[in-house]
């Protein structure tokens, strides 16, 4: 197996399941050392699944909805391994399924928490980090639902995860600092340990769902959803040595959707 992450110290956010535990794993394989950040207990299960396969790794529990918890991530890492080589930023989904005339005030606020600023913060608290070792490697998860139906805050902030993605990119290449984006499409996942709305789908909510889920397929080239693994193969493509050359840029994952930037 390739060790492209070996003496890498390696951040993964969302790593109680589905694509970021996916991330986690595989970065483990390839020797790394993973700090797995989320808000879930069931984040443990992931570190024990690492060390049972003989990795290194360290959890920390943290609301990424907030800078304080983005920044307690980085701050746990540096004082455990002393630096962070690779930060995988995968926070989010979308949280209900409506046209945009249903939701509330407060559905679109949450989403927006959700989605965004994740992203935001975990950028922003591991950026002066990477500054002072003049390097690094930022991989935010994206959606190709920029282009989508029924998600249209999960669409915004997914958008602004692109722009602040392509932005930092510029701002900071001359610290030797790549940012780039996975644009994530429809992906077969086993179901949420922890769901992010945990009420029960009207039948109407159930329609406005599978019409996300018929828009999805019809949009990919290749007419289904993608494997977590699937995902994963991007994901640590970019954020290895391998695309030592590329950064600002957004990689749709999608079949052929390629959503919009």
């Amino acid at each position: 197996m390739n060790k492209r992450f070996d003496h890498k110290i390696c951040v993964v956010t969302g790593a109680a399941q589905g694509i970021g535990q996916g991330v986690a794993l595989a970065l483990a394989a390839e020797g790394g050392a993973v700090v797995l950040a989320d808000r879930s207990e069931f984040v443990h299960e992931t570190a024990a699944a690492i060390r049972t396969q003989g990795g290194r790794c360290l959890t920390v529990l943290a609301d990424l909805e907030t800078f304080a918890g983005a920044q307690s991530v980085v701050d746990a890492a540096v004082a455990e391994f002393g630096c962070v080589d690779v930060a995988i930023h995968n926070v989010g989904g979308t949280i209900w399924a409506k046209p945009y005339q249903e939701y509330a005030e407060a559905e679109i606020e949450a989403e927006v928490r959700r989605s965004l600023f994740p992203t935001l913060w975990s950028c922003r608290a591991v950026l002066p980090q990477m500054i002072a070792q003049q390097g690094g490697s930022i991989v935010n998860i994206s959606s190709i639902a920029t282009r989508s139906i029924h998600r249209i805050p999960y669409a915004a902030a997914k958008g602004g995860v692109n722009a602040m993605s392509m932005s930092l990119a510029m701002e900071h290449a001359s610290d030797g600092i790549r940012v780039n984006a996975v644009a994530t499409g429809g992906t077969e996942a086993p179901p949420r340990k922890v769901p992010r709305n945990p009420k029960p789908m009207s039948e109407e909510e159930q329609v406005w769902y599978q019409a996300i889920i018929d828009q999805t397929v019809t949009s990919s080239l290749m007419k289904r959803y993608g494997s977590i693994q699937e995902q994963v193969g991007a994901i640590l493509f970019l954020a290895s040595d391998d695309a030592s050359y590329i950064t600002g840029t957004v990689l749709p994952v999608g079949g052929g959707d390629v959503g919009m930037g």
